[in-house]
């Protein structure tokens, strides 16, 4: 099976180089990782030791970064090593001051592992949620160097727990500690033999809960939204923003914020299209008189989290595609969260749900149903609040396992 998981690296750094003539995000991807090598030797010390954590994107950075910060925190002179897999979380945090470096991570050949372990000489690696690469984690084990998954989750679907996924779950046995987030992921890594895992929790919800606390404020959406309630649709794509616009031609005397997930002028023009009305958030703050509109387009990166603050009521988006963004950053402000039909592999979902702080559509029609039912319900936003709360604390625990290690 090995020389199946290389042809298949080998074939998407091929796919990468192809589609990076066309593609804006493949061409990061491919521009990121040209002479990574010879960049990391220039930037990084491998004399020292060095704490290493890889993210896949920007959410698992968001899902990690508690514990980064406490570990630092706990020690400001640790050295810290970030990579990301994807340019979507590269290219937003490549600047964050607490690492010592950010690089993108070379794609996992056995070459390039050991070559990108030696110059970064790690303590310790920690990985987030998922992504499990054979060559990076057999090289880690080969050195000694520990492994540890951190808000991991894994679902009775997944390759590892397959009559065919030996290969797979070979590549769990490298790993020297799972904190997961759910008791049935638990039941499955044991079911392969594994006993070392811990029911942490997700640390999502320490980052959510704290940022809820003292979040950064906005004057211009403050006084946009002025005394009207609220509705913010966060991480929006295309189709979500299809069934919104029905909604906002029904209900004139809300105001609205969409912050789409992409902001490319391209998926601008086309939001500007659907809603000719609508106020994109720089224009806001040079001409404070748009205020009297009731649409507001966030129109970068960086500020959904915070502009929850501001709403009542919020929409998640992705549920249409992959699989819907964060719903927590939304109920750690106390509102409750509509979002679409692809929410399965999100245990806070299907929790919110289940509590009533949370509805699934599919529709137009759904949406405004969900929409009706949750402004009528006064405790929805307080249990979505609650339920963050009540599940902090995977931080702590964390951290003072990973402490016996560095």
């Amino acid at each position: 099976m090995l020389w199946l998981y290389n042809f298949g690296i080998f074939f998407y750094g091929f796919f990468i180089k192809i589609a990076s003539l066309f593609n804006s995000k493949a061409r990061l991807f491919q521009k990121g990782r040209k002479n990574i090598f010879i960049t990391i030797e220039k930037r990084v010390n491998n004399t020292k030791k060095h704490i290493w954590f890889h993210f896949a994107s920007l959410g698992e950075f968001e899902q990690g970064r508690p514990v980064l910060e406490q570990l630092k925190i706990n020690d400001p002179e640790r050295k810290i090593i970030i990579t990301f897999f994807s340019p979507s979380g590269y290219e937003v945090r490549k600047a964050y001051p607490l690492a010592d470096a950010i690089f993108y991570l070379p794609l996992d050949t056995r070459k390039n592992a050991e070559e990108f372990i030696r110059l970064i000489n790690p303590e310790i690696a920690v990985f987030t949620k998922y992504e499990f690469w054979y060559h990076y984690f057999k090289a880690l084990h080969d050195k000694q160097v520990p492994v540890f998954i951190i808000s991991g989750i894994f679902r009775p679907g997944q390759v590892f727990f397959k009559w065919y996924g030996g290969f797979n779950r070979k590549i769990l046995q490298f790993v020297n500690h799972f904190f997961v987030q759910n008791e049935q992921s638990v039941s499955l890594l044991k079911s392969t033999g594994l006993e070392n895992v811990s029911l942490s929790g997700d640390t999502r919800f320490d980052r959510v809960a704290v940022h809820a606390q003292r979040p950064g404020q906005f004057p211009a959406i403050a006084a946009f939204c002025g005394d009207a309630p609220v509705f913010i649709a966060g991480s929006t794509w295309p189709q979500d923003e299809q069934l919104l616009a029905g909604l906002i031609a029904k209900q004139p005397d809300w105001k609205f914020i969409i912050a789409p997930h992409e902001v490319h002028t391209g998926h601008i023009q086309q939001l500007q299209a659907l809603l000719p009305n609508i106020i994109k958030y720089t224009d806001l703050e040079k001409n404070g008189s748009l205020i009297q509109g009731n649409v507001l387009l966030i129109d970068n990166i960086g500020m959904l989290s915070a502009v929850y603050q501001y709403g009542k009521m919020s929409y998640i988006g992705g549920g249409f595609g992959a699989g819907i963004h964060n719903t927590l950053e939304a109920a750690a402000f106390g509102l409750p969260v509509i979002f679409g039909p692809r929410y399965e592999k999100f245990q806070e979902a299907k929790d919110l749900i289940g509590l009533g702080a949370a509805i699934s559509i599919g529709t137009a029609e759904q949406l405004l149903l969900a929409f009706e039912k949750l402004q009528q319900d006064n405790n929805a936003g307080q249990i979505a609040a609650g339920y963050v709360k009540a599940k902090t604390g995977a931080t702590e625990q964390i951290v003072l396992y990973l402490e016996n290690y560095i």
